[in-house]
């Protein structure tokens, strides 16, 4: 129980990937399974940047005289994050112009009445 309490970073990011997952898989509209979509971006970035920090160290800016690699964080997984967030905004822009289209040539973004038009 003491290790939730300490790793509260990445059991909040676990949680809202559950609620993200959950929103994506229960929802028929389109525009909730998007926000669900970002809701798990948003918690996959929360927890590689919360792994990624370490106690006491610093970020690796350097002013005034280097105090040795030990003394400064890795900066890859922050790195590798602001990247993935590009692209999971770039996904997002896409689906939602996808769902712009689709309400166009069906009247709906419920997915379960898509369907059904598209067997007719």
């Amino acid at each position: 129980m003491d290790k939730l309490f300490i790793n509260y970073y990445e059991v909040g990011a676990v949680i809202l990937f559950g609620i993200g997952f959950v929103t994506l898989l229960l929802n028929n509209n389109l525009i909730k399974k998007i926000i669900g979509l970002n809701i798990m971006d948003t918690a996959i970035f929360l927890f590689f940047i919360a792994k990624g920090y370490i106690e006491g160290r610093e970020a690796p800016i350097i002013v005034g005289s280097f105090k040795g690699v030990n003394k400064y964080i890795n900066p890859i997984p922050t790195s590798l994050m602001l990247t993935g967030i590009v692209v999971a905004v770039s996904t997002t822009a896409f689906a939602l112009a996808l769902t712009i289209k689709i309400y166009e040539k069906y009247g709906t973004i419920e997915l379960d009445q898509i369907l059904k038009k598209g067997d007719e």
